[in-house]
C-alpha cells in the first residue's frame, strides 16, 4: 500500500467516519456504507455466491472504533455488528469507490424488494 492512514475520526453524531491518509487523501465514509459493505464473513460470506444484501441500515451509527494491530480497525455498530476488520487498503478502496459501490448496493436492494 502506498498510503498510510494518519487519522480515523468519528463525526459528532457517529454517522460518519473520516479517514485521512498520509498522501493528503481524506474520505468521509457514512456508517451505512461501512455497515452494508462490511468485510465480515457474515456479510461477504466465503464466496461471492454467499454474499448477502443487508437492508434497513440507513440510520445505523458507529458505537466505537477498536484498533487491530497496526493494519486495521474493528468498527462496532449500534446494531451489534462488530465482526468486520477494516484493513487500511479496504478503507482506502471504500473511499475511492464509495459512489459506485453504494449505487450497486441500492440497485441490489431494489432488485430484491428491500429498503435502506
Amino acid at each position: 500500500m502506498t498510503a498510510w492512514p494518519t487519522e480515523l475520526k468519528l463525526d459528532k453524531d457517529k454517522r460518519t467516519l473520516i479517514v485521512s491518509f498520509d498522501d493528503g487523501a481524506s474520505y468521509d465514509l457514512p456508517a451505512e456504507v461501512l455497515r452494508v459493505l462490511s468485510p465480515s464473513a457474515e456479510v461477504q460470506g466465503h464466496s461471492p455466491e454467499q454474499r448477502i444484501t443487508v437492508p434497513g441500515k440507513k440510520n445505523v451509527r458507529i458505537s466505537r472504533l477498536e484498533p487491530v494491530g497496526n493494519y486495521a480497525v474493528r468498527i462496532v455498530f449500534d446494531d451489534g455488528h462488530d465482526t468486520g476488520l477494516y484493513v487500511w487498503e479496504y478503507l482506502r478502496d471504500l473511499g475511492e469507490n464509495q459512489e459506485p459501490r453504494f449505487r450497486s448496493y441500492l440497485e441490489e436492494l431494489a432488485e430484491k424488494g428491500l429498503t435502506r
